[in-house]
């Protein structure tokens, strides 16, 4: 299942659809519909599980999903945003990679493109690292936003877009979320969501940024290949969350966000971000390629390098090499 409109696509997204009902759908129902065996709809199925979706079946009965799924909408999504218009919106089923499929074509996307999938199959984290995107779990989101200044307009990005997703979080009723620099929101100690920015363009011209977030919504049981402590929103808040209206409320955020970012730079963005520092005061272990520092986290400067206090005395560190965990 990609972006391409494929006759699996339609296949899958069919059954979907209908097991998105809620209630029980059996294999020679589904092959009817779709004129196929039900051979072929059992092969679907297993496909789909193989996704992420928690499939059960019953003799007799069919087919059914163990938990309520409620599908992105475009037009949902969109009666939601409030304080924008025409929002250049594309909602896709399963693709790769949100920020791959906006890579592809950036050159001819406005600012504030944003690209929304029901699961990746490449999905990507910080260096390198793999993030697990199971169908209908989470947020996968990624902006696109060109910055006419160039690389040098755009220092401390990632740290904007922390505190554009914390506002988002706290605009459905979460208050908790903190940040771990330089990319990922915390929420009781475990990893809720990260961002991914991908920067493309030429030394003194404009650069074009893809931001790409992951947020995990309502992560089913069946998860097993994250490698850290995690958390998603529904066990967060202890309630059920509407995807569409997540989605736009951050939506709204971002662009807010990319545009003051875009006039004033990480500025407005640094008191904010410092008031949910999540290792503020905190003994901490840089790393750094091979090289351990271990000191007080002291926040960030002005550029949005992290400030580490050791024996020597407060050193800034910043690069896409650096990562942070707690000693």
């Amino acid at each position: 299942m990609t972006n391409k409109n494929t006759a699996t696509d339609v296949i899958r997204t069919h059954i979907i659809q209908q097991l998105a009902k809620g209630e029980f759908c059996s294999g020679e129902t589904l092959g009817e519909q779709l004129g196929i065996s039900r051979a072929a709809v059992s092969n679907h199925i297993k496909c789909l599980a193989e996704l992420g979706l928690d499939i059960y079946s019953v003799q007799g009965k069919g087919y059914r999903l163990a938990n309520e799924l409620t599908l992105l909408d475009k037009h949902s999504i969109l009666s939601h945003v409030k304080q924008l218009e025409n929002v250049p919106l594309c909602v896709l089923n399963v693709i790769d990679s949100t920020n791959q499929f906006i890579k592809e074509q950036q050159a001819h996307l406005p600012n504030g493109f944003v690209c929304l999938a029901e699961a990746q199959t490449a999905g990507r984290g910080r260096l390198g690292r793999t993030w697990v995107s199971p169908y209908g779990a989470s947020m996968y989101l990624s902006m696109q936003w060109s910055f006419a200044a160039g690389y040098q307009a755009i220092g401390g990005l990632s740290l904007a877009v922390g505190v554009a997703i914390v506002g988002a979080l706290n605009r459905i009723g979460l208050q908790d979320a903190q940040l771990k620099w330089p990319n990922d929101i915390y929420v009781f100690g475990k990893k809720l969501a990260g961002v991914l920015i991908e920067v493309e363009g030429q030394i003194g011209g404009a650069c074009h940024c893809v931001i790409g977030i992951g947020v995990n919504v309502s992560l089913p049981e069946s998860v097993t290949q994250i490698d850290q402590p995690y958390i998603d929103i529904k066990t967060a808040t202890n309630q059920p969350i509407d995807r569409n209206i997540f989605a736009a409320i951050l939506i709204e955020e971002l662009t807010s966000t990319l545009a003051q970012f875009e006039v004033a730079g990480l500025s407005p963005f640094i008191e904010k971000w410092q008031a949910v520092d999540v290792y503020a005061n905190k003994p901490i272990d840089l790393i750094i390629g091979q090289k351990i520092t271990t000191g007080i986290a002291r926040g960030i400067n002005s550029s949005g390098a992290l400030l580490v206090e050791t024996s020597s005395g407060i050193r800034a560190y910043q690069g896409g090499e650096i990562s942070v965990r707690p000693a």
